[in-house]
């Protein structure tokens, strides 16, 4: 049997610079999108219609998928289970209560052991003697949200990671109708769950569906959760926990590989693709295209150039070219 034709990465063009002394170092390459509140394509850059992997971008559509399958979703478990939590001790307990509340334990989790994104966290527990553990992963919200889903609707917790399982068959539907596009391509995602490609403009898509849900749908559910608990979504200084904090009434989630959706109160959504995989500029050029889309993102100021240290201290900057796109 022929397998089928993996797709070709999007084309890239240039989005940001890295200047370091007035001398420009480096550029990223890559593709981004910007949707108007009406959801008409208001910026493209790049392969915007051809598939990328989400990774963990598409983690709201994984927590729908789990809260209509009749998971015990709402508050901040909502929004770790739509989240990549930094492995904080208040992210553990979430976790081990979400599972104990669905008759299971901890090592019901198949994500892979791991250490925790937080540095201060990381190092007690290595001072301590500790190794790393599932539970620590900043994918375990999301893992332990597909156990209770299984749990609620008696699907067999042990295969749950299976593209076939029928928790997964739902959240391929979900991220379909989300993103008005068939899965592109079938992967497995660094934590081992199933990752359905989808084209930049569908990932902008999906998330501007979320945050224009009406009020008490599971869809808006999602959106308001994250809103309400960006701790959740990531976590002490986590980059997603600070730009939802400093817009609020936005969702936004990153995730590997230089990929970041980000979707406005106003309706406004964008999706951003970075081809060498560093997230460094993705948070600049996601709000330079929604700038340049007529959205208001003067409260993520800060967040529009990224230091470029020398010595310790600021010697340049990375930013967006956005002025080249206009």
């Amino acid at each position: 049997m022929t397998a089928p034709p993996v797709p070709e990465p999007p084309a890239a063009v240039p989005l940001a610079e890295v200047v370091r002394s007035g001398f420009t170092e480096s550029v990223h390459l890559g593709s981004a999108v910007a949707l108007a509140p009406d959801g008409a394509v208001a910026v493209a850059l790049g392969g915007v219609a051809a598939p990328v992997l989400p990774r963990s971008s598409t983690k709201p559509v994984q927590a729908l998928a789990c809260l209509e399958s009749g998971a015990a979703l709402s508050g901040p478990r909502l929004a770790i289970a739509a989240g990549s939590h930094t492995g904080e001790d208040y992210h553990v307990e979430l976790v081990t209560g979400l599972l104990a509340d669905a008759g299971l334990g901890l090592d019901a989790l198949r994500c892979p052991a791991d250490w925790p994104e937080d540095e201060p966290t990381r190092h007690r527990l290595i001072r301590e003697g500790r190794a790393p553990a599932p539970e620590r992963m900043n994918c375990s919200g999301k893992h332990a949200a597909m156990l209770a889903a299984c749990a609620a609707s008696g699907w067999d917790t042990r295969a749950y990671l299976d593209p076939a399982h029928p928790l997964q068959l739902r959240v391929r539907a979900v991220a379909e109708e989300l993103s008005g596009e068939p899965a592109a391509h079938v992967a497995v995602d660094g934590c081992g769950a199933p990752l359905f490609g989808m084209t930049l403009a569908g990932l902008a898509r999906t998330a501007q569906r979320l945050v224009l849900a009406e009020p008490g749908t599971p869809r808006r559910a999602v959106a308001d959760a994250m809103r309400a608990h960006p701790e959740y979504v990531g976590g002490t200084g986590h980059p997603n926990t600070t730009l939802m904090r400093a817009l609020p009434g936005a969702v936004v989630k990153g995730g590997a590989e230089g990929v970041l959706v980000v979707a406005l109160g106003s309706g406004h959504a964008a999706a951003v693709k970075v081809i060498d995989g560093s997230p460094r500029a993705t948070t600049p050029i996601a709000l330079a295209v929604l700038r340049a889309a007529g959205a208001d993102v003067s409260g993520a100021a800060a967040f529009e150039r990224v230091p470029v240290l020398g010595g310790g201290v600021p010697v340049g900057e990375i930013r967006a070219l956005g002025e080249r796109w206009v």
